[in-house]
Formats: C-alpha cells, structure tokens, sequence
C-alpha cells in the first residue's frame, strides 16, 4: 500500500518507476544509523537514458531538469526498496548533482532544481537539502545528468 509520500506524487501525476539493479560492483543504497546514502542515478526510463547530450550543447535547461527529475524518482525508488516505505524518510538532508556539459554552460543550478523540485514535492519541507552541482565532461550511458542524495530515515 504506497503512503503519503507516494500519494503526493502520484496527485502530480508521477509514479515509481521499478528500482533498477546496479550496472555494476556496487549497492544502490546503504544505510548506516539513520542516513541513507543512495547511488548516483540516472535519468533512466523504461529501461533507457531519457535525457542523453550536453547542456549547453543542444540540450536545453528544460530537458535538463526533466532529466534531473527522472533521476530523483529513480533515486525514490531505491530508497524505497532500501527502506520499504518512504514515509520513514525524516529528511533530505544533501543532494549532488553533475551535469554533463559544455565548458562554458553555467547554469547547473538550473538543471538540478529538477531534483531539488521533486524532493520538494514528494516531502514537504523535510525534502528541502543541502546541495552542490557540478558540470563534468561526461556521464555513463552519455547521461546528461546524474543526481545523488543522502537522507535521514526514522
């Protein structure tokens, strides 16, 4: 049965996708005390990288964001399968983003509001975290982004 989290999201028309098994030899997850730390994810769906290129280099912000935010639900997913229920989440507390570019792009913030936006949504206030984002020359599967997260669970 999805819970609070889950209803919030699915009232902005967005589901859980299915947790992805790792592409290689690491966890998606690993809680120690009451923090998760999650894997970097990306803006994968159905099974393929939604969002692929560089900003800055013929992907728009708009595309960007919507990548980040495919990247956040999919982050969501593995919290989930970590944790079983993500109304256990107490907080957000830091969020990484990397955005595939170009040398002169300059508005990563941009970009990763799509997470930030998304947390937001599925927590309340308790989604609102600590973040950096950094542009880098490339992401696997030629991702335009990559979002990681850390979060407080009861």
């Amino acid at each position: 049965m999805a819970g609070q989290v889950e209803k919030r999201l699915a009232d902005a028309g967005l589901k859980l996708p299915t947790a992805a098994k790792p592409g290689g030899n690491y966890v998606p997850a690993v809680a120690t005390g009451k923090l998760v730390f999650m894997a970097g994810q990306l803006p994968y769906r159905d099974g393929k990288v939604g969002v692929t290129g560089k900003l800055g280099g013929g992907v728009a912000i708009e595309q960007g964001y919507e990548g980040a935010k495919l990247c956040a639900l999919n982050i969501l997913a593995q919290l989930k399968a970590e944790i079983g229920d993500l109304d256990k989440v107490r907080r957000c507390v830091r969020v990484g983003g990397f955005v595939n570019c170009t040398p002169d792009f300059a508005d990563h913030p941009k970009v990763s509001n799509g997470a930030s936006d998304l947390f937001a949504l599925a927590f309340g206030d308790a989604g609102r975290h600590a973040r950096t984002t950094v542009g880098v020359a490339a992401l696997p599967a030629g991702a335009s982004v990559e979002i990681e997260a850390v979060f407080e669970v009861a």
